[in-house]
């Protein structure tokens, strides 16, 4: 097991026996970009995990291995500023965040982190880093913030060491996951709600597209500010709006021509998106496995066609489902522009969805796909 190789690792490098910790990866079931507009998301943490084997060692230096790329740094426990080696600024991102809630002795330590949890599939590995090495560090040097100071210091560690401005949706489904469930989560409020996740006969299965296009974080941040021009346009004549939670469907028609085309369709989107949120967790509940996989569908033609963060690629793996009746529904699912798309397929046809779908997709774009059978696990843990 890879928790073991972890520690064997710690204990081949450093002489002595560490601690454990570890904290998932996550799915999003449904709500696409309507986390930095006060919307709704329906995430879930899940048994792909990063592991974290520490120790103090009282040097003044703190060591740390990024056991799945064999590298190693070392900084001085008193270390403020970000550095060159951009994978070091997550941990030490939390570091300094967590000194800001509550000043701790940092002694120097050791560590080793890795796991099974891939990189660059969307599957939020960055919040899985900062929220477990929260945890272990909270732990080991008995500092005494509690888990939504953690989700809220991982968050502050990204923005600020890291330099993207994410939502909250990714740690909170690190801290907070719950095997057996998806959280409906209100991204203004942080009210949430578990949703078992259980379909009697279906299975959700990643397809990794083994894309990423470099398109994905500056038109990330285009789409931030399209949503925010809508904003601006319909609070002329509804002061109280804030952001595009507060906006209804008849506000938008009244102000509709006062907009771009593309400033409407991006609005428009995101408000369909927290309709479709609210009604997959009613169909959960029904174990309406129909109308959840029709949700997942309309999610992706409006992340393609009215949002514009899909791509090639994951266009053509969704667009491939719909011919499987063994499929009931498939989406992009992250920022966009690559990554994986989530599908809702029947138990006794995976294993020909997965050769389909990998066979069509290499013969047109010659890329190996990847897939995972999601099964759904707890927050940050101590092992």
């Amino acid at each position: 097991m890879i928790q073991d190789t972890i520690h064997e690792k710690f204990v081949e490098r450093y002489g002595e026996h560490p601690q454990l910790f570890s904290a998932p990866g996550r799915i999003n079931v449904i709500g696409e970009h309507t986390d930095y507009n006060d919307g709704f998301v329906l995430p879930a943490a899940i048994n792909k995990r990063i592991y974290f084997a520490l120790k103090k060692n009282d040097s003044g230096q703190c060591r740390i291995y990024a056991h799945d790329i064999d590298e190693e740094y070392t900084f001085p426990a008193d270390q403020k500023e970000p550095v060159k080696k951009t994978w070091v600024n997550y941990p030490l991102g939390v570091i300094r965040e967590m000194m800001k809630i509550r000043e701790f002795n940092l002694t120097g330590f050791d560590c080793i982190f890795g796991g099974d949890l891939p990189l660059g599939a969307g599957l939020s590995s960055s919040a899985a880093l900062e929220t477990g090495f929260a945890h272990a560090i909270n732990e080991i040097f008995e500092v005494g913030v509690e888990p939504a100071q953690i989700m809220h210091l991982s968050q502050n560690a990204e923005h600020n060491f890291a330099g993207m401005q994410c939502g909250i949706m990714d740690q909170f489904a690190a801290v907070y996951g719950k095997k057996g469930h998806v959280v409906k989560l209100d991204c203004r409020s942080l009210d949430s709600d578990y949703y078992p996740l259980h379909f009697k006969d279906y299975q959700l299965i990643l397809c990794n597209s083994n894309v990423q296009h470099e398109l994905a974080s500056s038109e990330y941040n285009v789409r931030r500010k399209q949503c925010e021009e809508g904003v601006g346009i319909i609070k002329q004549n509804h002061p109280s709006v804030k952001n595009l939670r507060d906006v209804t469907f008849d506000m938008l028609e009244e102000h509709q021509d006062q907009m771009d085309e593309v400033v409407l369709d991006r609005c428009l989107y995101v408000l369909r998106e927290n309709e479709r949120v609210h009604d997959t967790c009613e169909k959960l509940q029904e174990n309406d496995v129909d109308a959840i996989g029709r949700n997942l569908y309309l999610s992706h033609k409006g992340l393609s066609e009215m949002y514009e963060v899909s791509c090639d690629e994951t266009d053509f793996l969704v667009d491939l489902t719909k011919d499987m009746e063994y499929v009931k529904g498939a989406r992009m699912m992250g920022g966009g522009f690559g990554g994986s798309t989530i599908n809702l397929v029947k138990i006794d046809s995976m294993e020909e969805f997965e050769e389909r779908l990998a066979k069509a997709y290499y013969d047109k774009f010659s890329i190996q796909a990847d897939f995972f059978e999601v099964e759904t696990d707890d927050g940050i843990k101590s092992h």
